[in-house]
């Protein structure tokens, strides 16, 4: 069986999508080739690597990129996890289905370090929680 891309696209491209990249990749592996852009990328945050590393989800070869990159790649699932990326979203021929499912950006949030962790947390769970309902039933 063909693994199908899924591209994940948020605004910065340094916290949900990366999130939802390296998640992807580990538990859908087999059958998906999981990728990640911004339309304004910036880099990865620090809280997103973390918060992966704690639950075992690869880092490795992260790194925040523009959507554009993609747009002669063949793309199946093109994903926006951000409101404001679902607007800005670059048209991506022969994508055969487009996704929306919005999160809170935890890198644009006050408080201390233990508060900012964990919205990171809460983020990563909630991504992890809706990609295994939405890809791997």
């Amino acid at each position: 069986m063909e693994k199908q891309t899924v591209l994940f696209i948020c605004t910065h491209n340094s916290a949900r999508s990366q999130i939802a990249e390296s998640i992807l990749r580990k538990l859908g592996g087999e059958c998906y080739e999981a990728l990640s852009a911004g339309t304004d990328p910036t880099q990865v945050h620090s809280l997103s690597l973390q918060v992966l590393r704690e639950k075992g989800y690869g880092t490795e070869g992260l790194r925040s990129k523009m959507a554009e990159e993609f747009l002669d790649r063949e793309i199946d699932i093109v994903v926006t996890v951000c409101d404001n990326a679902k607007d800005a979203c670059p048209f991506f021929p022969g994508a055969k289905r487009y996704v929306h499912r919005s999160f809170t950006d935890p890198s644009g949030k006050v408080g201390d370090g233990q508060v900012r962790l964990n919205k990171f947390r809460k983020v990563r769970d909630e991504i992890e929680a809706w990609i295994r309902s939405e890809f791997l039933t």
